[in-house]
């Protein structure tokens, strides 16, 4: 048996454990009273508040029971924020507001929920905890000073300093821009970065010091390159104290490129060594740093069914932790650092999914694993749809994103991205991107939703069922790739991927067929001619700028270069860490270089047949 074969076992060992629970609270007196009293401290832990329009509110929505089953059912079977199995979820506070009106006493009085809690009779004005803005918008085009330009505007509309970065081909590919054939693909679709001179200038007057900045990179095959890059373009602005206290996160998930994306440079074994040698580095060296983010992401947009892109991710997250485990690393240290990234669509299955994701995570991490409280944990971000987004009445996707959106708070995504309307034609413009940013403001800061209350959704009988449904469907997924060997195994027989063709396949036939409806494409369609959208392009005098910068950073370091090359060979081959050596390498050798070097030591990715 593979782990998810155990995981799969554990998860319906901890049902039985929460049945048992919830028929011993009904039957035993003592339990009961513990129960009872449990219940009552938790609900005078919760400070009350008001809406704007003067009605008292919780600032968390709890099950109005005393019955020693229902509340054994919802403590175990879901848990009070912040505690296990998280489904709720991963923290006590999240959106709320961080300077709260609270609610007149006088007012409080009569109701039932303040007379429970000895914290409602506090000062008018009192800070709650402070909560982390949850929105991070992708951004990437043409060079990293053009990317760095709409960083800035997008930062105006933003209160923390969250900073998300898409690359060009080329880069994804570990290519340098001056690559025989690639020029006209510098800058497109993302921004090109060769060395660590375009780290800086991509980054260049953002202080990533703040104790709110935080740097995403969507990089995969290339990852621990650019990461070293990122790492050594801080050391040089801030000095090499700074590494310690760098924030963010890089995707570097090699399975999910295997199984969906395609965007793969060594062969599989040697792609997961250099990514577990970049989350052993990072841990030690950079704590608040996520050195990868297992992604559902790409996995959805490729095709895959809500359930399908949950049991790929999920697997896919449990295989890193398994080698690393096996690598001799410690799962209490290296678990809080692993983060996870899923697609929100419009399927019914959204309303839950990060829910019961996290509930499994922390189930399989404590059981299988052994994970300690903070390695159970499953810090969550969410992007809308992009495969949702029609070009015809291309406005539409402002609801569709909209919606998305909301299903994604309703999961409590710990951050979010929100794809830009004129996504079907082109690289977002700033108006559309606003609008985007301007989305899940008002959601989170205009409308009442989640700033007063956390889960008022929560324990809705229509949820509870279906996440028990979406819960069955992962687990079988997991024992039918236990069937196969794990993950690995599975990935090598194309099992993954041939699921994800064969589901992208039946949605495609679903649109054509009308039984699944796309307004303005193949239902209520206005027959409007399809708009005249600029495109977002890198000009041929931006991209010769590129190369030309390319060329002076490789020729100022001609002399240094072939040594550094060649360290980093040695350690690829004498089995060391590779990223150890790799932060050296970036600061006189570019992003293609050092590709050539490692493909010369470990070879080529041949795609699976």
């Amino acid at each position: 048996m593979s782990a998810l074969g155990k995981i799969a076992d554990s998860v319906d060992a901890y049902n039985k454990f929460v049945a048992a629970e919830v028929a011993r609270a009904r039957t035993e007196e003592k339990f009961a009273a513990e129960l009872r009293a449990k219940w009552a401290k938790l609900h005078a832990s919760i400070e009350m508040t008001s809406s704007p329009t003067g009605t008292p509110l919780p600032r968390l929505a709890l099950p109005s029971t005393d019955e020693p089953g229902a509340i054994a059912e919802y403590l175990l079977g879901q848990g009070f924020p912040g505690q296990f199995p998280y489904a709720t979820a991963a923290y006590r506070e999240m959106y709320l507001d961080r300077e709260v009106e609270r609610a007149d006493p006088s007012a409080l009085a009569s109701s039932a929920a303040a007379a429970k809690s000895p914290r409602a009779e506090v000062s008018p004005r009192h800070p709650a905890k402070v909560n982390e803005e949850p929105m991070r918008l992708f951004a990437g085009l043409g060079l990293a000073e053009d990317t760095n330009a709409r960083f800035k505007y997008l930062q105006r509309h933003q209160k923390s300093l969250r900073l998300s970065t898409a690359f060009d081909g080329p880069t994804l590919y570990g290519l340098d821009s001056d690559h025989e054939g690639v020029l006209g693909k510098v800058g497109e679709g993302g921004v090109a970065i060769d060395t660590v001179e375009d780290m800086t200038r991509l980054f260049a007057g953002f202080d990533l010091t703040r104790t709110d900045a935080s740097v995403s990179m969507t990089m995969n095959a290339p990852a621990p390159v650019i990461l070293a890059m990122f790492i050594a373009a801080a050391k040089h602005r801030f000095g090499p104290g700074c590494v310690p206290n760098l924030r963010g996160t890089i995707q570097a998930d090699m399975l999910k490129e295997v199984q969906a994306q395609n965007e793969v440079i060594f062969p599989v074994d040697a792609s997961l060594r250099f990514l577990c040698d970049m989350i052993e580095w990072c841990v030690p060296n950079m704590p608040k740093w996520y050195p990868v983010s297992i992604s559902g992401y790409h996995i959805a947009e490729a095709g895959a069914t809500p359930v399908q892109q949950a049991a790929f991710t999920l697997s896919n997250g449990f295989t890193y932790a398994g080698l690393l485990k096996a690598r001799g690393a410690d799962v209490n240290a290296f678990g809080p650092r692993l983060s996870f990234f899923l697609d929100c669509g419009l399927d019914v299955e959204y309303l839950v999914l990060g829910r019961v994701c996290r509930r499994l995570w922390a189930i399989g991490m404590r059981d299988v694993f052994g994970a300690d409280a903070k390695a159970q944990i499953l810090k969550l971000h969410t992007q809308t749809s992009g495969r949702s987004l029609i070009a015809a009445e291309f406005q539409n996707n402002l609801t569709r994103t909209g919606l998305e959106l909301m299903m994604a708070y309703m999961n409590y995504t710990n951050s979010c991205h929100s794809n830009s309307a004129d996504e079907p034609f082109t690289t977002p413009t700033e108006k559309y991107a606003l609008l985007a940013s301007h989305g899940q403001s008002i959601i989170l800061e205009e409308s009442g939703v989640f700033k007063h209350t956390m889960n008022l959704f929560g324990g809705a009988p229509g949820l509870l069922a279906l996440e028990r449904q979406v819960e069955k469907g992962i687990l079988d997924v997991f024992r039918e790739m236990d069937t196969l060997g794990g993950v690995i195994a599975a990935m090598e027989q194309r099992y993954q991927r041939s699921k994800i063709q064969e589901a992208g396949h039946n949605y495609e036939k679903q649109i054509y067929a009308g039984q699944r409806p796309i307004i303005g494409l193949n239902k209520y369609v206005s027959h409007e001619p399809l708009p005249s959208v600029p495109l977002a392009r890198t000009s041929p005098t931006k991209q010769r700028l590129q190369v030309s910068r390319l060329k002076a950073f490789k020729q100022k370091h001609t002399k240094k270069s072939p040594d550094a090359l060649q360290k980093l060979e040695n350690v690829a081959r004498s089995g060391g860490n590779v990223f150890g050596e790799l932060v050296n390498t970036v600061e006189v050798c570019s992003l293609g270089q050092i590709t050539a070097c490692l493909t010369n030591v470990v070879g080529k990715f041949r795609p699976m047949v």
